[in-house]
C-alpha cells in the first residue's frame, strides 16, 4: 500500500469501473464519464501535487425503512473514495475479527444471522440447553466519530505520510459538530466504521473473552449461558465505549433475551432451529407486495430474503404476485 499505488491511473480507472455501476444513467456520472480520460488524469494530476481539494456534500433523506440523512460527494471526489478503499482495505481486512459482518468480502446480513444462528446452536448444544442473547446498539454511531481518534487508529497502521494527509482530508471534510462525524453514503465511511468498531472487536474478544459475539456495523450480539453474567458486561461495555471511542449505548436498544423467544438481527428472528422475518420487516414486505412496489427488478431480492426464512404464506404470496409481476 503506496501513496503512488492509491493514485495511479490503474488504480483510479478501476475505481470509476466499481464506482459507476448502477450509476451511468445519472447525469452528474454521465457528465464525469463523458470526458473521462481528462478527469481522471487531472484528478492523478491534483492529487501527485497534493493540492486536491474536495468538494461539497449534498444530503437527502431516504427510508429504508428508518429515516436516514445521507451525505452525497462529488462524482470526482466519490471516485477517490473508491480509489483509497481498494487500497486501503486489503491491510485492514486482514486484522479484522473473523465475527465482524458488515461492509466485508463474502460477509453481509445472510452470513451474519447464519453465524448467529450456528453459535446459538453450538452454545445451547442445538437448543437443548437454555441461553441468552445481550443485543446492544450504539447510539448515532455514524454522528459521534471522533475524527482524532479515528485518524489516531488509521495512523497505527498507515505510516506513509502523503496517504496520512489524504485520509486527514477525506475524514475532515465533514463533520456532524466540531471534530465528529462521517458521512453516511461515502464508501470510506463503511471502511472507517469497521476499523474505529475493531477496538470494541478486541476489547470483547480478546479482554473480555466472549467466544459469542459478533457484530454488523454498531449492531452486536453477546450470547451467554448466563443472563446476569451479560448484564454484568454492560458496566464495563458502557466505560470503554466511552472512554476510548467517545461513543454512548443506546439504552432503549439494549435487551437480554432467552433465545427460545427469538434473537432479533439484521432483519430475521432467529428462532431454535428456524428462522422467521422480523415482524416490521413482515409488515413491510407485505405492503409493498399488495400496493404494487415490487417490480420484475426487485422481485429476485424478496425472493432471497424469504428463502432464508420460515414463512410459507409469504412465499405462496410472492410467488403468486411474480405470476404476475412477470
Amino acid at each position: 500500500m503506496t501513496f503512488a499505488h492509491i493514485i495511479s491511473l490503474e488504480n483510479l480507472l478501476a475505481a470509476w469501473r466499481e464506482f459507476r455501476r448502477g450509476k451511468r444513467h445519472k447525469p452528474d456520472v454521465a457528465d464525469f464519464e463523458f470526458n473521462l480520460e481528462d478527469n481522471l488524469f487531472s484528478l492523478q494530476e491534483d492529487l501527485a501535487s497534493e493540492i486536491y481539494k474536495l468538494g461539497q456534500y449534498s444530503s437527502f433523506f431516504i427510508r429504508d425503512p428508518k429515516l436516514r440523512h445521507i451525505h452525497k460527494a462529488t462524482v470526482r471526489d466519490r471516485v477517490l473514495h473508491q480509489a483509497v478503499f481498494r487500497s486501503l482495505y486489503p491491510s485492514f481486512e486482514r486484522c479484522f475479527i473473523y465475527d465482524s459482518y458488515s461492509c466485508r468480502l463474502r460477509k453481509g446480513t445472510h452470513a451474519g444471522v447464519t453465524r448467529l444462528d450456528t453459535l446459538a446452536r453450538k452454545l445451547s448444544q442445538n437448543y437443548q440447553l437454555p441461553i441468552w442473547a445481550l443485543k446492544c446498539d450504539i447510539r448515532k454511531f455514524f454522528d459521534s466519530v471522533e475524527h482524532a481518534i479515528l485518524f489516531r487508529l488509521l495512523a497505527r497502521t498507515i505510516f506513509d505520510g502523503r496517504i496520512l494527509k489524504l485520509l486527514e482530508k477525506i475524514i475532515f471534510s465533514f463533520s456532524t459538530s466540531p471534530g465528529k462525524g462521517l458521512p453516511l453514503g461515502n464508501v470510506t465511511s463503511q471502511l472507517f466504521a469497521n476499523i474505529y468498531l475493531h477496538e470494541l472487536d478486541w476489547f470483547m474478544k480478546h479482554k473480555l473473552r466472549q467466544k459469542f459475539y459478533l457484530r454488523y456495523c454498531d449492531d452486536f450480539i453477546i450470547l451467554s449461558p448466563n443472563r446476569q453474567e451479560l448484564i454484568n458486561l454492560l458496566p464495563l461495555l458502557k466505560d470503554f465505549l466511552r472512554q476510548k471511542l467517545s461513543l454512548e449505548l443506546q439504552s432503549k436498544k439494549i435487551t437480554v433475551r432467552k433465545s427460545r423467544q427469538g434473537i432479533d438481527f439484521l432483519g430475521y428472528v432467529v428462532r431454535p432451529h428456524y428462522w422467521v422475518l422480523r415482524t416490521k420487516t413482515r409488515r413491510r414486505f407485505c405492503r409493498r407486495l399488495l400496493c404494487g412496489m415490487v417490480t420484475e427488478a426487485t422481485l429476485p431480492s424478496y425472493l432471497g430474503l424469504i428463502n432464508y426464512c420460515r414463512d410459507f404464506k409469504l412465499r405462496r404470496l410472492l410467488l403468486t404476485a411474480s405470476k404476475f409481476i412477470c
